[in-house]
């Protein structure tokens, strides 16, 4: 995975109020570079550090005679690689310190009980009683993400087993069984794009997420209901770029699983009609559907974003362009903690499950703000004012591209 390409540039400015002020420089051209994207309001980000002395950009050529500049970035690249390798060696410690149960049993079992919720959703939709019948409704809609969302992540990201054979099964059974999506493109898509390339603007921008065309409402309050509807529909379209084999068993496992779901319902629920059982189905399956949009686009757009040929390193990419959430008891449970309140762990090391996130935070928060690295936080709801108020800025138009940061 390509993450260490590019060399860093220098920001001249400083956070203020939370927006960036200062003129980047282009290297060595000495024109001024677009405008930096604002840190979200309200946001606590720790991008810039006041007292910061500005300096020359890696590729100004009046910096020093004879090739200086390349050895300049030279010494840069070192530098942030060896941030990046501190860190690592202060996690791996936790991780080799760790058990089993905190590596993968804790994770493990909070998808072993959603699996046991199954039979009680779907008994309690047997009942002609409202509680009992929303009741049921809300425990099918919790376990369907919980399968969905924080299984397949988790297993895209082979974090629920060390050996890669059993990975492979736990992806199958969670992408495609569960979540009636291809495996192949969704890893491809997920680990190796989005997370190779964070807010590399054309790769890993979040612009799967992006329907210029709606009105902000329409996509921030109606448009997740289809999601349950667009997802299978995507990844038929996806398996064009897969070989024949990987195709024919993802469409098995689709049709499996989304099968078995209507045949309970019609036959342990008691639904009368197709038409009811398949309203059932996707009622349960868009209960979170709008945290889960919402999510998807909080953590990332908004943020500094890259060129492809002028992205940072690694630490730097990962800790500018990800944002964590506070932590929530249910999308907690439902998304896992890598996905809402640890989303800056997890893409720093992606390999770890939502509990070892969890318990490295600490560590990682403090390490960063140790460094003068950036470490954004917000909550949902300021994020959710922010995409309401500059929704034409951040998901219409693509956002400007940021000069890269270098923290010296």
């Amino acid at each position: 995975m390509p993450l260490e390409d590019g060399g860093p540039a220098r920001w001249r400015g400083q956070q203020v109020n939370g927006e960036v002020s200062g003129t980047p420089r282009l290297g060595g051209t000495g024109d001024p570079a677009p405008q930096g994207t604002p840190a979200p309001d309200g946001s606590r980000t720790e991008a810039m550090a006041e007292g910061w002395e500005p300096g020359p950009a890696v590729g100004d050529r009046d910096v020093t005679p004879g090739g200086a500049p390349q050895q300049v970035g030279q010494e840069l690249g070192q530098r942030e690689e060896a941030l990046m390798a501190e860190l690592s060696e202060l996690v791996q410690k936790v991780v080799k310190s760790s058990s089993w149960w905190e590596r993968h049993g804790v994770d493990i079992s909070i998808l072993a009980c959603s699996f046991l919720l199954l039979p009680a959703g779907f008994l309690c939709l047997r009942s002609a009683q409202a509680i009992p019948f929303l009741a049921g409704v809300l425990t099918l809609g919790v376990v369907h993400h919980t399968l969905t969302v924080k299984g397949s992540h988790l297993a895209s990201h082979n974090a629920l087993t060390e050996s890669k054979s059993w990975g492979k099964v736990w992806a199958i059974f969670f992408i495609e069984l569960c979540s009636a999506f291809t495996a192949e493109q969704a890893t491809y898509n997920h680990v190796k794009i989005h997370h190779g390339y964070t807010n590399v603007i054309g790769l890993g921008d979040s612009s799967t997420w992006k329907l210029p065309f709606l009105n902000r409402y329409i996509y921030m309050f109606i448009a997740p209901l289809a999601v349950p509807i667009i997802t299978p529909l995507v990844a038929l379209d996806l398996l064009r770029n897969v070989e024949w084999k990987a195709a024919l068993r993802t469409l098995c496992c689709m049709f499996l699983g989304l099968y078995c779901h209507y045949w309970l319902l019609l036959h342990v629920s008691g639904f009368q009609s197709p038409w009811s059982a398949l309203l059932c189905m996707l009622l349960t399956r868009s209960l979170l559907a709008h945290p889960y949009i919402h999510v998807n686009i909080f953590q990332h757009i908004g943020l500094p974003m890259f060129a492809a040929d002028r992205k940072p390193k690694r630490i730097h990419l990962m800790s500018l362009g990800v944002l964590n959430l506070p932590r929530n008891a249910l999308l907690d449970w439902s998304f896992g903690h890598s996905l809402i309140s640890c989303h800056v762990e997890h893409h720093l090391f992606p390999g770890l499950s939502d509990n070892m996130c969890l318990k490295i935070k600490p560590i990682v928060s403090q390490y960063l703000k140790q460094k003068k690295l950036p470490y954004n936080e917000d909550t949902y709801a300021s994020r959710l004012r922010l995409f309401l108020q500059r929704y034409e800025e951040l998901m219409v138009h693509a956002p400007p591209i940021t000069e890269l940061v270098g923290i010296q």
